[in-house]
């Protein structure tokens, strides 16, 4: 998570106007990629298990599960506004670390200053911690063998249903477990995803056309929600 690039944005609300409403007003603030929009918060937990999220602009009252019931199953929330019709909702929201609480309607200033507390918060945490540093190697476990990776050879990574593929110039690893997990070891300098099955080695692009990037003649698909994300990575003249 980096304050100086996109600050990737969740919409979590059953109402489809509100979550319309809200995207729209987004559209106008400066370092926001809302990444998806979720009716549910059952729908919203698949999401975050499987995505890195910076921002989660939640509705409380929803069917099957409360917004607030989604919060307390998450093990690591992302920075969380709730939007809500109701003021009722406050005190157990800030038990939970709630950052900000938008009563609907809302308008742009108060959900800019709601994105702008976020990165105060972003900017504190990244003061108060040395730089993440993407080690030189790493051991991967594929099957009962396990084995030593330079992460300088990784060229991108693929979500396959429980697995990941790591692809190296001449070799393919497949390892359990999901493409959030794996990404959150590396350092976002040196790798960003691209599209919700892929996370790619930025110094390892040779070029991007028609949404489509290319490592080593292979194309990758790059999704409209995680463009912005590369494109802030790049080194465009």
């Amino acid at each position: 998570m980096n304050v100086n690039g996109p600050l990737i944005c969740l919409l979590v609300d059953d109402n489809k106007v509100a979550r319309v409403l809200l995207k729209k007003i987004l559209l106008n603030v400066n370092n926001i990629n809302v990444v998806g929009e979720c009716e549910s918060a059952l729908e919203a937990k698949r999401f975050l298990e499987a995505n890195h999220v910076d921002i989660l602009f939640l509705d409380v009252e929803m069917p099957e599960m409360s917004g607030l019931d989604l919060l307390k199953l998450l093990p690591n929330r992302p920075h969380t506004i709730l939007t809500t019709a109701k003021e009722q909702y406050a005190v157990e929201a800030f038990e939970l670390n709630v950052l900000d609480y938008l009563v609907k309607p809302f308008t742009l200033t108060r959900v800019l200053a709601a994105v702008d507390r976020v990165q105060e918060l972003i900017r504190f945490k990244q003061s108060q911690q040395p730089e993440a540093i993407t080690p030189k190697h790493l051991f991967i476990k594929e099957n009962k063998v396990i084995r030593k990776i330079n992460v300088d050879d990784i060229l991108w990574m693929e979500a396959k249903g429980d697995y990941v593929q790591f692809n190296l110039p001449d070799k393919m690893y497949m390892v359990h477990g999901s493409l959030k997990t794996i990404e959150d070891k590396f350092s976002p300098e040196k790798f960003v995803r691209v599209h919700r099955s892929y996370v790619i080695a930025i110094d390892k692009v040779e070029y991007i056309e028609n949404r489509l990037v290319y490592i080593k003649n292979q194309p990758i698909p790059v999704s409209e929600s995680y463009k912005d994300a590369l494109l802030a990575k790049l080194h465009l003249l």
